[in-house]
């Protein structure tokens, strides 16, 4: 199994960049799919906005719904359950020029995600 050091940094549509630090052995996360997700997010300093691991519970949503910032439904999309990922996501696919609690506006967001658990297809409403 390659480290972390031998995965390299993938660039997606819109400037986005992600790296898998662990490629998971579980299902695949598809959009349109129901997952849960523990995160940390930092700001370009490193000073920490948000964490599931802080609350004690990972963070569920549809991936590729719109239910969070663009970053993370295109982000996410292929990881597998047990995987851990690097995002960073530029303003653009996050926040863009508008300030969200502690994140400025134009903020670069980076994001350890750790993919726990998928359940899909979810029915379109």
């Amino acid at each position: 199994m390659p480290t972390a050091t031998e995965f390299p940094w993938v660039e997606l549509e819109g400037g986005l960049k992600y790296r898998d630090v662990v490629v998971g052995s579980g299902e695949k996360a598809v959009s349109g799919y129901a997952i849960a997700a523990n995160y940390e997010g930092t700001l370009e300093d490193g000073t920490k906005f948000d964490s599931s691991y802080d609350r004690g519970q990972p963070f569920a949503f549809i991936l590729g719904g719109g239910m969070v910032i663009k970053g993370w439904d295109v982000g996410i999309v292929g990881m597998k359950v047990g995987g851990k990922r690097k995002l960073i996501i530029p303003p653009a696919m996050a926040y863009g020029n508008k300030v969200r609690g502690p994140i400025p506006a134009n903020s670069t967001l980076y994001f350890d995600v750790e993919l726990v658990a998928v359940q899909g297809p979810q029915p379109k409403e």
